[in-house]
């Protein structure tokens, strides 16, 4: 009897020291929700991993534009909530307007080549209302029967003060810009490191791409409704602390959270290519006439990038 009493003894003692070492919470707070981390995040963006790559270790390169479209059901992470009120979550579009707001560099877009230059002077504040806005002036909407007037004072996402120098977000037209913001356009390059012996891919540049900024009405001309549907690029490395500082609405799992910056970075996306740098300085509408033929260029420069590597240690 005293036996059992002495094991009894020694396991609820090695329970209590067990307990006292390791402080238990639980999932449930005191009055019953469930504990779900949603916003702290003050040393966030200290934490973002930035690998230095040697110039002289980069042996091969190619520069790859792909589109994340929204519609797809993998990027709906990127689109909901559509609502800017939201006090947990915010969509891509409302981070990156956030950070433009707070300071962040955005860049034109160059009509003729439409790859980014990220070197050049960024657009002026007091420019940027202006690539914030719901309608398009120069559109022509008579066409379009579910289209609605906004006054122009409206119509501006973003507000500029010029006494003090000072980016605003305004609420009214976000839902009726953030419906037509669709796809963004990224740049990555694709390289080959002979430190680490393997392919890396990283993003350089984003443009979102709104699609009521588009007044070519031929559907045949894709690479001219492409140019104008670009608003702005960014410095996706810029861009970087902010998606870092947001998580993704959840997908099906409420304790799953992923920030943006790790959807990206863990490429979540799912994304379709739509050029290559090459000597041509052609993106693949330029040249491919027909659907078939468009998908016939994207497969074949997938494939080339999957089997480059791979190709490397052939015998």
């Amino acid at each position: 009897m005293i036996k059992k009493l002495s094991i009894i003894a020694c396991m609820l003692l090695g329970l209590v020291t067990a307990q006292a070492q390791h402080n238990v919470v639980s999932f449930f707070d005191e009055v019953g929700s469930a504990r779900i981390q949603t916003a702290e995040f003050s040393q966030a963006h200290d934490t973002i991993v930035m690998v230095d790559h040697r110039i002289d270790d980069v042996i091969w390169a190619r520069y790859v534009y792909r589109i994340i479209d929204m519609r797809y059901k993998q990027n709906y992470q990127l689109y909901f909530p559509t609502k800017s009120d939201d006090a947990d979550y915010r969509n891509l579009f409302k981070v990156i307007t956030d950070a433009v707001v707070d300071g962040l560099p955005i860049f034109e877009k160059n009509m003729e080549t439409i790859k980014p230059d990220l070197h050049q002077a960024p657009i002026s504040r007091n420019v940027i209302p202006t690539m914030f806005m719901a309608d398009d002036p120069l559109a022509d909407y008579s066409d379009d029967p579910s289209h609605f007037d906004i006054a122009s004072s409206d119509a501006m996402l973003v507000h500029y003060d010029s006494i003090a120098d000072e980016l605003s977000f305004h609420f009214y037209p976000f839902e009726q810009l953030v419906k037509n913001q669709l796809k963004y356009l990224i740049q990555e390059v694709v390289f080959f490191d002979k430190h680490t012996s393997r392919l890396h891919t990283k993003i350089m540049a984003i443009a979102p791409l709104q699609a009521d900024k588009i007044s070519t009405r031929d559907d045949s001309n894709i690479m001219a409704s492409l140019r104008e549907s670009i608003m702005f690029w960014i410095a996706f490395d810029e861009l970087r602390p902010y998606l870092a500082m947001q998580y993704a609405i959840p997908n099906r799992n409420e304790v799953k959270r992923v920030t943006f910056d790790e959807f990206f970075q863990k490429r979540l996306f799912t994304s379709y290519i739509v050029g290559e740098g090459n000597m041509y300085n052609r993106w693949i509408p330029d040249y491919a006439g027909t659907a078939d033929q468009v998908k016939k260029e994207q497969e074949r420069i997938a494939t080339e990038l999957l089997n480059f590597e791979q190709d490397l240690w052939e015998y």
